[in-house]
């Protein structure tokens, strides 16, 4: 999601503003969404997913398409009763659908005077599309972007295992840290959990930085797979029978938050 600014100029930075920051809570105010569509528009199922979602966000806000082939959305749009207004498309290669794993957060300079976007480098080093996806966002919209790219502060991290309370208060699993030791694929060098802490203030303002155990069971181990932030006050949770798969440690760490 992108929140509300002004359109101009991109830069690329690859070191955190000197400005105070604050990154957005996704129930804030937001101005557009981006979604990746995936596969032939007429034959995946997701598609269908898909089509829904820009049926009803496009009434509220602009929606960005990330896709190879813009005209047959369009065609499957007009096929199915969805007009193109408020709709915009990036016609760039990517690798997958999963772009809240990959894709910009929007962080406010100066609590909410103007906005930037925010880009990690993506943990999966096998879809290299993906990670440049940010960068042809930035474009499009003219925000800024700000990237944890280069040495000291390269950070690894994945969009579904993170959540803002918008406030300052970051979470994740404990993925986050064994993606930045020294035995990652990413070519980034190691960091103590004080040294990511660090990066995530410096670039996002998040302070305190809550992360949990991963759960046994949970392949990919993304927080969002199984808790969800839905406002200031409320936390959606996966519920478990007694003693069974992942409940336990689910259970644990909600009485950790």
């Amino acid at each position: 999601m992108i929140g509300k600014t002004l359109i101009g100029q991109p830069f690329v930075f690859t070191t955190p503003t000197d400005l105070s920051v604050r990154t957005m809570a996704e129930w804030e105010e937001t101005q557009a969404l981006t979604i990746a569509w995936t596969s032939n528009p007429n034959f995946s199922p997701i598609s269908v997913i898909l089509r829904e979602i820009v049926r009803h966000a496009k009434k509220e806000v602009e929606v960005i398409i990330i896709c190879t082939n813009p005209n047959s959305i369009k065609n499957y749009l007009t096929n199915h009763n969805i007009t193109h207004d408020n709709l915009s498309f990036i016609e760039k290669p990517y690798n997958s659908i999963w772009i809240r794993d990959y894709g910009q957060h929007s962080v406010y300079l100066n609590d909410v005077d103007s906005l930037v976007l925010v880009d990690w480098i993506y943990n999966r080093p096998d879809r290299p599309n993906d990670n440049l996806i940010p960068k042809w966002v930035a474009n499009q919209t003219g925000l800024d972007l700000y990237t944890t790219t280069s040495s000291p502060t390269d950070l690894v991290n994945t969009g579904g295992n993170f959540m803002s309370d918008g406030m300052g208060t970051g979470f994740s699993s404990n993925l986050v840290l064994t993606e930045n030791t020294v035995d990652n694929p990413h070519n980034v060098s190691s960091k103590t959990e004080a040294e990511i802490d660090t990066i995530m203030k410096q670039f996002m303002g998040i302070e305190p930085y809550i992360k949990m155990p991963i759960l046994d069971h949970d392949l990919i181990h993304h927080i969002d797979m199984h808790m969800k932030l839905l406002d200031e006050e409320t936390l959606l949770v996966g519920e478990y029978p007694n003693g069974v798969a992942d409940g336990p440690q689910i259970e644990k760490n909600v009485n950790y938050i």
